[in-house]
């Protein structure tokens, strides 16, 4: 592909490229004070050092700076342009869609040589990222339910106070930890598939989440 044919096209809205670095950020902070947290060192017998209730109050904040960016993410998939509109999560919903998803998936099995160019996600990425904000939804409610455990009569304990009606207390904890690898799993496939894109689309999809811009055909 000549890079004569393409051109630079504004893609990715702040909305979507802030509530994509905050994520980053927070799952990274929340995985490794969640992992302490869990299986906590012998640093934390330290009393001097008040190392638990320091990773607990990191884990705390991280989540609600999480929380408020999915939330936002997802309002924005109804006010921002197309390429951000929750549409690009469901392309099986539509002929055409469903037919992008299978040539995405011939050259991601290396049946086809051409690679699909898309200006946004591609459909499987779509197809795939709607998984990950449901993962986000599990995180955040089963979070928030363990969290409210230390206020049972609080609001946050009534919103959340349900699941504890499908699950116990064990059983959150165990969901809350196997989602977190879950979503670890997705981000080390995200980082080498974007990659591998923007190597055979020369569409600059890493530099695109820093400035928003893409290179893409003419005709789209």
């Amino acid at each position: 592909m000549e890079r004569s044919c393409l051109y630079e096209k504004y893609v990715w809205e702040v909305p979507v490229r802030v509530t994509h670095w905050v994520n980053f950020l927070a799952i990274i902070t929340l995985s490794v004070t969640g992992i302490f947290i869990g299986t906590p060192t012998t640093l934390a017998h330290e009393p001097s050092q008040f190392v638990m209730g320091w990773m607990r109050f990191v884990h705390f904040v991280a989540a609600y700076a999480f929380s408020i960016s999915v939330i936002s993410r997802i309002y924005w998939m109804f006010v921002g342009n197309t390429y951000a509109s929750w549409r690009e999560f469901v392309p099986f919903l539509t002929a055409r869609g469903r037919e992008r998803m299978l040539d995405t998936f011939k050259y991601y099995t290396f049946l086809s040589k051409k690679s699909p160019h898309t200006v946004g996600h591609n459909t499987l990425a779509g197809t795939a990222y709607a998984a990950v904000f449901i993962l986000y939804l599990v995180m955040i409610f089963t979070g928030f339910a363990l969290y409210s455990e230390h206020a049972p009569r609080s609001l946050l304990h009534k919103l959340t106070s349900w699941l504890f009606i499908l699950f116990s207390n064990q059983g959150l904890r165990l969901t809350h930890h196997m989602t977190m690898w879950l979503l670890v799993g997705f981000a080390i496939h995200h980082v080498y598939s974007a990659w591998l894109m923007d190597v055979k689309e020369r569409s600059g999809v890493m530099s695109s989440i820093f400035g928003g811009y893409k290179a893409v055909k003419q005709k789209e």
